[in-house]
């Protein structure tokens, strides 16, 4: 039963220990840029939130520190420092540089400051002698300066989610990017859930003041908007990183085996240099170049046995049907064919290119992409050729 309840808890950790994972490349090539740590410190505050929040963890930190309920501002002073950073990262995002801006960054980075140190006061001269995992905001909701601590936090989160909405809210229409607009929803969803959180927290501790008993309201009411907050925030970060990532590996990918048969078919044509060796770990982007390069080299190889005579033939006897750009590339692939025979076979080359020459070998390389297509349908490109080279031969015995 306690395994199935702290699950939840790991699923917004992972999420932006994830974002935090994605960011830090970024961080290490730029960490002097200033929107750069404001990103990488807003993200690692969340997740330290979310380790520090979890049963199993507030019991380690009262244990191994001998404080009872320690594990309080050392929670609420990591999620105010996230709230100040999420107002200036988005103030970044909103506004351009500028001495006014940077002074209310300032400004804000001031307050929450200080809004930290009363947590770490208020919490030390508070009395708060039972360990309270579950329930600490509404056990210790009339304990003298308990009270006012857990106010702080959940008064400076509240209004860090009202303003972080609304500047989202002004920002949404002018942002472009489908990636960082799909990222700007989440966060706005993700405070909004934020909100529903301190609502809730908020009803509960008045609950106790008036003497009554709304602790549902904090303790199962409250904690899965937390999660569901958590969620929203990793993703809002992560989507505008992740999926233009994504999007270029589906790209990169579809790439790389569309080339595939091209490659396959210059595997025998030796170029001037060695290709170099990549293994299987290698990233995708590279393979990727390294499959165009050898496809180039080896073209440049076959440029003296491209016969042009056989392209135009080829063009005329695509099928009835074919678009004039369709019959082209697979003319294209009817003549590298035949020119990988006749440099396989042993065939004898002019030693330099005439200009013509020339033009139609950089034809070639411009379309290496429709070329691999072509060639993905063998039958049709040798049918063309051995009806061209038939015609041709028929021709001239004539």
């Amino acid at each position: 039963m306690t395994f199935c309840f702290h699950i939840p808890y790991s699923i917004p950790t992972a999420l932006l220990a994830t974002a935090v994972l994605l960011k830090l490349p970024t961080f290490v090539r730029a960490w002097r840029d200033p929107n750069v740590k404001a990103t990488t410190l807003l993200l690692s505050f969340a997740t330290a939130v979310n380790i520090s929040v979890t049963p199993v963890n507030i019991k380690r930190l009262n244990h191994l520190t001998g404080v009872p309920n320690i594990a309080s501002p050392w929670i609420y002073s990591f999620l105010t420092a996230f709230c100040a950073t999420a107002l200036t990262m988005i103030m970044r995002w909103r506004e351009e540089p500028s001495p006014q801006r940077q002074r209310r960054m300032r400004r804000i980075y001031w307050i929450y400051a200080g809004i930290v140190v009363m947590l770490w006061v208020t919490f030390l001269l508070a009395h708060v002698p039972e360990p309270r995992i579950y329930d600490l905001d509404t056990y210790y909701a009339s304990t003298p300066w308990m009270s006012e601590h857990i106010l702080l936090y959940l008064g400076a989160h509240m209004v860090t989610s009202l303003v972080a909405a609304y500047m989202l809210v002004k920002w949404f229409p002018e942002v472009e990017n489908r990636w960082l607009k799909s990222g700007v929803v989440f966060l706005q969803l993700g405070f909004a859930s934020g909100l529903v959180f301190d609502g809730a927290k908020l009803a509960a501790i008045s609950a106790r003041w008036s003497g009554h008993n709304w602790d549902g309201l904090s303790t199962n009411i409250a904690p899965p908007f937390a999660l569901l907050a958590g969620i929203l925030v990793a993703m809002g970060f992560i989507v505008p990183q992740a999926g233009p990532l994504q999007q270029k590996w589906i790209r990169d990918r579809r790439e790389y085996w569309r080339l595939r048969s091209l490659w396959r078919a210059l595997r025998d044509v030796t170029p001037s240099s060695a290709r170099a060796r990549f293994g299987l770990w290698v990233p995708l982007d590279l393979r990727l170049v390294q499959r165009q390069q050898r496809i180039h080299d080896a073209l440049r190889v076959l440029a003296p046995y491209f016969d042009q005579d056989l392209y135009q033939r080829a063009c005329r006897a695509t099928p009835a049907g074919y678009a004039e750009e369709k019959a082209h590339d697979v003319a294209r692939a009817v003549t590298v064919r035949a020119a990988i025979d006749a440099h396989c076979g042993g065939r004898p080359c002019p030693e330099s290119l005439t200009a013509r020459q020339l033009e139609f070998g950089t034809d070639i390389h411009e379309h290496i992409d429709t070329i691999a297509q072509a060639l993905h349908r063998p039958r049709l490109v040798d049918s063309i050729r051995q009806r061209v080279t038939t015609e041709s031969a028929d021709t001239y015995a004539s």
